[in-house]
């Protein structure tokens, strides 16, 4: 049987190696930085872990960030060149349909291929999610693939698996997602308190909601091990990510206290721009599938 391609959009915050090595074709989302009054418009698609920490330092030196969903033209692009390039059968996961609209097009750009080359079957999944959780999926679908299951079969299960992929995102505050309309202004008193940490989460139909707000990071990371525990890891997938803007010495200590809690390591990887820039700088972020699905 011939393996399927699986793609993915940038906000999943896959390393480029990574991708590179497991054949995952990525959809590059834009970013437009403003500073000083000016303008510039980068994709994202870094390949060294430097620029990451650069992108967060302009956003620390006041730079702002606003980010553009993924066309349907860019969609049917990237789609076309999988199929072009020899691919009959494609796995794609998109960023949450609660987020942005980018799964609906994603959607109707791969209908317009499969229309436009009799033969392929493009399966598109909204990933109700983003970033650490989505790369969770991501993980599981290359080991489902390696193992030898067809692109149906592990479409249906990572359709089954998306509202068991549970989520713990601790903002530093919540500016940079008011400022994006990501969470309302309500909402967003949270994060003007003195050393409060807002700690979000995805519902079950993507969207973010503040849950917690917790006096400093240590609060927080106990919240996170607390929901672990109330909802624990799969160890049928064993899947675990964790995310930050640039907070690499708290993403490695949640890492090392989750790892305490359930025997191994989590995946640990710096956020990209897209995603990160909604979050801004000193963020963390943590994705698992359990054995339970979301509530809310």
């Amino acid at each position: 049987m011939e393996p399927f391609v699986i793609s993915v959009d940038s906000t999943a915050d896959l390393y480029a190696a990574y991708a590179a090595e497991h054949g995952i074709s990525v959809a590059a989302l834009t970013y437009t930085v403003e500073k000083d009054g000016q303008l510039a418009e980068y994709k994202d698609a870094f390949t060294e872990y430097a620029q990451y920490v650069d992108f967060f330092a302009q956003l620390r030196s006041g730079a702002f960030s606003r980010t553009s969903m993924l066309n349907f033209d860019r969609h049917f692009a990237h789609f076309e060149n999988i199929v072009r390039g020899g691919a009959h059968e494609v796995l794609h996961f998109s960023l949450s349909g609660g987020l942005s609209p980018t799964a609906n097009v994603a959607a109707e750009a791969a209908k317009a291929v499969e229309q436009t080359y009799p033969g392929c079957k493009i399966y598109v999944i909204d990933s109700l999610g983003a970033t650490a959780g989505t790369a969770t999926l991501v993980r599981t679908a290359v080991r489902l693939r390696d193992e030898g299951a067809s692109a149906q079969l592990a479409a249906s299960e990572l359709l089954a698996l998306r509202l068991r992929v549970q989520y713990v995102i601790i903002a530093n505050d919540l500016y940079y997602l008011k400022r994006g309309g990501r969470v309302s202004a309500v909402a967003a008193v949270a994060g003007s308190l003195l050393q409060v940490k807002p700690v979000l989460t995805f519902t079950r139909a993507g969207k973010l909601s503040v849950v917690e707000k917790c006096r400093g990071m240590k609060k927080a990371f106990a919240y996170a091990l607390e929901r672990l525990k109330e909802v624990p890891p799969d160890d049928h997938y064993r899947e675990i990510g964790i995310v930050h803007t640039d907070a690499e010495r708290d993403a490695e200590e949640l890492a090392s206290m989750v790892e305490a809690a359930v025997g191994y390591r989590p995946v640990v990887t710096i956020m990209g721009p897209v995603i990160g820039s909604h979050l801004g700088p000193g963020a963390v972020g943590m994705g698992w599938i359990s054995v339970a699905e979301r509530q809310g």
